[in-house]
């Protein structure tokens, strides 16, 4: 190990190295970031001056939104930054870094969704004790104990990977720094931290999966069980958008699958994260605010009152 130089620097291969390419593919995720941006700061900004939307599901659908900026603000700007400049780099502590927050914001919001499911459960199966059991102060400790599991799931794994030496090869094929592709970088032997990931990632989906196919399960149920069309439309159009959500985070490929699963460094892996990391943020305030009327209502109610003032 004496004569082995250890980097101090990774380089991202990104999405594609010609010019031109890089040029587009700037434009189209600076305009998908701006919106990310723009549609979960205005539904953040929203649930909390609407008195209408001061309910559990919207107390939760807030610490999404903030979630959603919060993954995609992790990768999409250092890759904006790489699409212009000539020397892709990223330090070794700030590729650290940025796979911590990556984990931490992926791992609480597949419990915060879970919760969520839950959440839509007891308001549709239990409606008449619906809001006795899921109150203000239950609310905050279930975001608590999600934000408590992606932080713990995130440090335990990032503690692990500062006992890996990375030397020789720095190219990281990949246009961010998620932990499967750090591994084969490492002159020491990393099976320690492939292990703990993916029993760390096994044990998020086999605590969260469960809880969001019950909950649906039985909601499913209970829809059928109405004899009006109208009143099976109404149960269902509460729990359609984050069932929608549901299936596109999970949808393409779990994002779990990718943690248990040795890197590859293959072009389907970019873009499964792409999904998962960047467009997913995009549409879920769209999927909130198209399909959810009392969303729709609490954003004329605001763009009425902002006439009113500048009127």
């Amino acid at each position: 190990m004496k004569n082995i130089s250890v980097i101090t620097e990774f380089v991202l291969l990104g999405l594609s190295s010609d010019p031109q390419i890089q040029t587009m593919l700037f434009v189209l995720f600076l305009g998908i970031y701006l919106l990310t941006l723009m549609g979960n700061l205005v539904m953040i900004l929203v649930i909390r001056v609407d008195s209408h939307l001061h309910t559990p599901m919207y107390f939760f659908l807030g610490h999404l939104s903030f979630l959603d900026l919060s993954f995609s603000s992790v990768t999409v700007p250092k890759m904006l930054q790489n699409f212009l400049s000539q020397k892709k780099s990223i330090s070794v502590w700030g590729c650290i870094t940025q796979s911590f927050f990556f984990t931490l914001s992926g791992g609480t919001e597949a419990c915060l969704l879970s919760a969520m499911a839950y959440d839509r459960y007891a308001a549709i199966c239990h409606p008449l004790v619906y809001t006795m059991v899921i109150n203000r102060p239950l609310c905050i400790v279930i975001v608590s104990i999600a934000w408590t599991m992606g932080f713990l799931i995130s440090l335990m794994n990032s503690l692990f990977i500062h006992k890996l030496h990375f030397c020789e090869s720095n190219i990281i094929p990949h246009f961010s720094c998620e932990l499967p592709p750090l591994f084969p970088l490492s002159c020491t032997d990393p099976i320690v931290n492939e292990i703990l990931l993916a029993v760390s990632y096994a044990f998020l989906g086999l605590l969260t999966l469960p809880l969001i196919l019950f909950s649906y399960s039985r909601i499913i149920s209970a829809i059928l069980n109405i004899h009006s069309s109208k009143g099976q439309a109404k149960a269902f159009s509460t729990c359609s958008s984050h069932l929608t959500v549901v299936l596109l985070f999970y949808g393409t490929a779990p994002p779990q699958a990718q943690y248990i699963s040795p890197a590859s460094g293959s072009v389907l892996e970019r873009v499964i994260s792409i999904q998962y990391s960047v467009i997913t943020s995009l549409l879920n305030p769209l999927i909130y605010s198209l399909q959810n009327q009392e969303v729709k209502a609490a954003l004329q109610r605001m763009l009425k009152q902002q006439k009113c003032a500048l009127g």
